[in-house]
């Protein structure tokens, strides 16, 4: 361990983030609290005096990665035996004590309503060593407010509204590691947003298994008020949400979308398939006909504004017909982008023991077929956008050339353009589109 000044030691905590979005905000809220005990982050495992892996199982690639990596930790607690090593997050929920049982070098198992517990836990683990600590209870008591959040980015910020799932889809494992929706109070809301605005962010992401389920347990406001609440407060930049359920998808929300000043006109609005025996086997509870006619509504409401999905790719059962289905719904809707997966089976749920599996080697080529139907479908939206003049957030530079800068519009397209020197980060910068690509808007600073 490094000392500082005063000759204290510092400690040092190593946070591994899997999975979706609240898995990241999760981890700001952990990271928060191991700041009270004295820890600093670090990226580097073998520096580390403690390492959190926050998890995800949604699919079997991302349960993959963890083990891996607990493989890879293990060398390092032989190597240092005061090394506190911990797993949180969706998978030690699904697994709990058989974490334990397969890696004896864990030494806590946190599931996901236990993210407020960590201090505790660490505090124990620190003072007496005293073994194993698994808790996953699920329970349906709402989160503490008071943890201490330390954010990852500087521009955006993760805000949660709510937390659970009630939907069921029969290929998910998130009701079954999430428990039952539950809304965050709006004033709690609220004022999370305006400390992350005071602390400099420009944009908030409401997250949700479901916004559009906000409210409905305490009443107390809808997501299309808090959306006006949130969309008020003084100097917030951009306002995005995510996940939305087509289901409940209201002409409120849409009408806030179109009144906001800060709401940005994106519609993320997950469809998963073009079938409606498909969309039936998965509880999606809507069909092709509903979730056009919402699309529609969309689009004569706020006509700018771009709409991506997420759609599965070999659910069992699914036959050449059911994919063709999903390809000609494909060209009708034309997306701006979507967000393409191969059906993965998750032990727990229905669609796990369904029959006709489709085999990998079909699911694989049925993707391929879905993704060039749709990177054709994105670069025609996209050319259509050469020559106009877009609002950029600005990010900062790309990856690979610190000259050229990256940033999103409002409809969460990410353009790039050559740095001319009085733009910084954070800026709202207006770029006009020369050069439009599957994935990128390239184009030059105004």
């Amino acid at each position: 361990m490094m000392k500082d000044l005063q000759g204290f030691q510092k400690k040092k905590a190593f946070i591994g983030v899997y999975g979706c979005q609240m898995n990241i905000s999760d981890a700001e809220r952990m990271e928060g609290q191991l700041g009270t005990l004295g820890y600093e982050r670090t990226e580097d495992m073998t520096d580390a005096d403690l390492i959190l892996l926050n998890t995800c199982c949604v699919r079997e690639t991302a349960e993959d990665k963890v083990y891996g990596k607990i493989g890879e930790i293990k060398h390092l607690k032989h190597a240092k035996q005061t090394l506190i090593f911990g797993i949180t997050g969706c998978m030690a929920q699904k697994e709990g004590e058989a974490l334990i049982r397969r890696a004896p070098h864990i030494d806590f198992v946190l599931g996901t309503n236990k993210v407020h517990e960590l201090k505790d836990v660490v505090k124990r683990l620190e003072s007496e060593r005293c073994g194993h600590i698994v808790d996953v209870f699920l329970g349906n008591a709402p989160l503490p407010e008071d943890v201490p959040i330390e954010r990852a980015g500087r521009l955006s910020a993760w805000v949660p509204i709510m937390y659970g799932c009630d939907n069921f889809c029969t290929y998910c494992i998130v009701p079954y590691v999430r428990g039952r929706e539950h809304s965050r109070q709006p004033e709690d809301v609220v004022r999370e947003v305006k400390a992350a605005v005071g602390q400099g962010f420009k944009e908030v992401t409401l997250l949700g298994q479901n916004v559009n389920s906000y409210g409905k347990d305490h009443k107390r406001a809808d997501f299309a008020e808090l959306l006006q609440m949130v969309d008020e407060i003084e100097g917030i930049e951009r306002v995005r949400y995510m996940t939305s359920h087509p289901k409940d998808l209201s002409d409120a929300v849409i009408d806030a979308v179109r009144q906001g000043r800060h709401i940005c006109p994106h519609f993320h609005l997950p469809v998963q398939h073009g079938s409606d025996r498909i969309l039936r086997a998965m509880n999606r509870v809507y069909r092709k006909d509903a979730y056009r006619s919402l699309v529609e509504r969309i689009r004569a409401a706020v006509p700018d504004a771009s709409l991506t999905t997420d759609l599965i790719v070999g659910f069992p059962g699914e036959t050449e017909e059911d994919f063709g289905e999903l390809l000609d719904f494909l060209r009708e809707i034309r997306y701006d982008a979507a967000y393409t997966f191969l059906y993965s089976k998750r032990s727990g749920t229905p669609a796990a023991t369904m029959e006709a599996q489709v085999e990998d080697s079909v699911k694989k080529e049925r993707l391929h077929r879905l993704m060039e139907v749709q990177n054709e479908i994105s670069l025609e939206k996209n050319a259509a956008l050469k020559g106009t003049v877009q609002e950029v957030l600005a990010e900062g530079p790309s990856r690979t050339d610190e000259d050229v800068w990256t940033g999103r519009t409002g409809t969460n397209k990410i353009v790039l353009w050559r740095k001319k020197g009085q733009e910084t980060e954070g800026d709202i910068v207006r770029v006009r589109i020369t050069q439009p690509q599957t994935w990128v808007l390239k184009g030059e600073l105004q």
